[in-house]
């Protein structure tokens, strides 16, 4: 293994979610994606379906974990280790998810298992969609992406990502998003349920980057709640397009 190559950490969730979970954790719809017009960056990727189920929409996903460093049935391993671990939180922390009479637990987590076997299948046939890479730094050129997804890490693991790396990792998801792009970032809490204290300083930090953000609050399907999920793009950017009054809804 090269000394580059970014570590594995075992104090990290690698999850397997399917396209549809995506879709309803950053306010997507399959069609929004299949609209997209670039490729969509998700990081961290884990053993998700997504590059798989994107494809078949005509919208090209490259995901990013440093799990890849791993073969892909390892990644898989690791997937179902995640599995067993959300079982376990669903039946000891039932306040913090959905109730089960609106999704159950075991159909939910079935569709991590169809996700984990299409990450399998699709990384042995298309490994050039899966770069092992870390945040805060990624091998990716400025504004490759049309769209960038960072779900369950910056805010979910704040005992590894302290405000310096948050900011950090949140500016290099700009760097590598296209000006007339967005990157979406969610959940805003930890896996307790609580919020980030420190959010209106790193928002501000963020500005002082030249990096607009703002709380999106998007309807949750399973209960009628709403997700708030951050958005952020290039602050040149959003002042074009609001002169230009283009549609509300977001950069992309």
């Amino acid at each position: 293994m090269a000394d580059d190559t970014p570590a594995v950490d075992p104090g990290l969730l690698v999850t397997s979610r399917p396209l549809d979970e995506y879709c309803g954790l950053f306010g997507l719809t399959r069609a929004r994606l299949a609209a997209v017009p670039g490729p969509v960056l998700d990081c961290p990727g884990g053993a998700a379906g997504l590059p798989a189920e994107a494809r078949a929409l005509g919208c090209h996903v490259i995901a990013a974990d440093p799990a890849y460093a791993l073969p892909p049935p390892e990644v898989a391993a690791h997937a179902l280790a995640a599995r067993a671990a959300m079982a376990a939180a669903m039946a000891a922390r039932p306040e913090l998810y959905p109730p089960a009479r609106l999704r159950p637990y075991d159909r939910y987590l079935r569709s991590w298992d169809r996700a984990r076997r299409l990450y399998t299948a699709d990384s042995a046939a298309h490994p050039e969609q899966y770069v092992a890479a870390a945040l805060p730094r990624l091998p990716f050129a400025d504004g490759a992406f049309a769209l960038t997804l960072s779900g369950y890490l910056l805010f979910a693991y704040p005992e590894r990502f302290g405000p310096r790396r948050q900011l950090d990792a949140l500016v290099e998801l700009v760097r590598v998003t296209a000006p007339d792009g967005e990157v979406r970032v969610y959940p805003l809490h930890d896996g307790h349920g609580r919020p980030c204290g420190r959010l209106d300083a790193l928002r501000y930090a963020l500005g002082e980057r030249r990096i607009a953000s703002e709380i999106r609050r998007f309807p949750r399907a399973e209960d009628g709640r709403t997700r708030r999920v951050l958005v952020l793009c290039a602050a040149d950017h959003r002042r074009r397009a609001a002169g230009n009054s283009q549609q509300a809804g977001g950069c992309i």
